[in-house]
């Protein structure tokens, strides 16, 4: 019988929807990924965001290393066995475009402050008595969006930008590889000063690898509108967490929208998410990590790990396979 691992608290969180499709035949183990070091020469398969050289050495009989996402920075590739297969899993691509938007909406138009104010019975509107009315909120229609990163979420991302009649730039390794009619521009990396002078709202969608860590740092946040929004879902190390933090106190850029973080709860309790104290700022929506923790991506993510535990029990590549570095 072959034995499939979930390791750690994301992967098993899917453990419940992958066992009820795959049927009899298995036999599951879930366990932190500290702990599964120790049972790693009994698994066959091993559904996990990260590998570690200790997991690598233990193993004996690993086929599948499926990672229940889309990135791989928590996968030491070096650490492989030889004869074992790589995957990812995408499916979250609606989800966090659908977020993105909504984060454009909200730090545009001042939701969370309008509501807390009139929680406390205060009207910011032109419905106030004897009070000046606000200044007129901006529009997303007309506005220049730019997403750093055109893959599955920057492409879901830029077809719902343009049904709300903005400009949608991008940026990508290769740039001759998917542009569409969702685009006024596909550049490639040599364009990202040009794209941060003109965004009106810039998208982090890349992947966090060590061309893109660090990639905007207090030169290339300079670079960006006073009025600019950033809105960050890939990874937080994309942006120098200092540069960052400073730009949104001195007013460098308008505000931003995180749900990556650079510190992550390791125990029960509260967990502020960076060195930096965000959360005291006014112009900064903080998510933990949830863009794409949605219905959608938790079935689409249990119906390919499924997929690729039955191939793999064939003998067959899985879908998604990773190609050795």
């Amino acid at each position: 019988m072959l034995r499939i691992a979930f390791a750690g608290t994301f992967a098993a969180s899917l453990e419940p929807q992958v066992r009820a499709r795959l049927g009899a035949g298995y036999d599951i183990v879930t366990d932190d990924e500290t702990g599964i070091v120790a049972r790693m020469a009994g698994i066959d398969m091993l559904v996990s965001l990260a590998f570690t050289r200790d997991m690598g050495v233990a193993a004996r009989r690993l086929k599948l290393v499926q990672v229940p996402g889309a990135g791989l920075d928590r996968i030491d590739r070096s650490a492989l066995p030889a004869a074992t297969w790589l995957a990812n899993a995408y499916g979250h691509d609606v989800g966090i475009a659908e977020y993105v938007m909504g984060a454009m909406l909200a730090m545009s138009r001042s939701f969370a402050r309008l509501d807390a104010r009139m929680r406390e019975g205060v009207w910011e509107s032109q419905w106030a008595v004897a009070t000046p009315p606000p200044p007129t909120w901006p529009e997303l229609a007309g506005k220049t969006l730019c997403i750093l990163g055109y893959g599955h979420i920057g492409q879901a991302l830029a077809q719902r930008a343009r049904a709300f009649d903005m400009d949608v730039h991008a940026l990508r390794r290769d740039p001759t590889q998917g542009a569409d009619a969702s685009l006024n521009s596909l550049s490639g990396p040599e364009a990202l000063p040009d794209l941060l002078r003109r965004a009106d709202y810039l998208a982090v969608t890349l992947s966090l690898n060590p061309t893109t860590r660090g990639l905007l740092g207090a030169r290339e946040l300079d670079l960006m509108k006073p009025s600019a929004i950033l809105v960050n879902v890939a990874r937080a190390e994309i942006i120098d967490e200092d540069a960052l933090y400073r730009a949104l106190v001195d007013g460098r850029i308008g505000g931003a929208a995180l749900d990556v973080w650079y510190r992550y709860p390791t125990s029960a309790g509260p967990t502020f998410p960076g060195r930096q104290p965000f959360h005291t700022l006014p112009n900064v929506l903080m998510t933990p990590h949830v863009s794409g923790w949605t219905e959608g991506m938790l079935e689409a993510r249990a119906k390919i790990i499924v997929e690729n535990i039955q191939r793999v029990a064939r003998g067959e590549p899985p879908v998604n396979l990773i190609a050795s570095p």
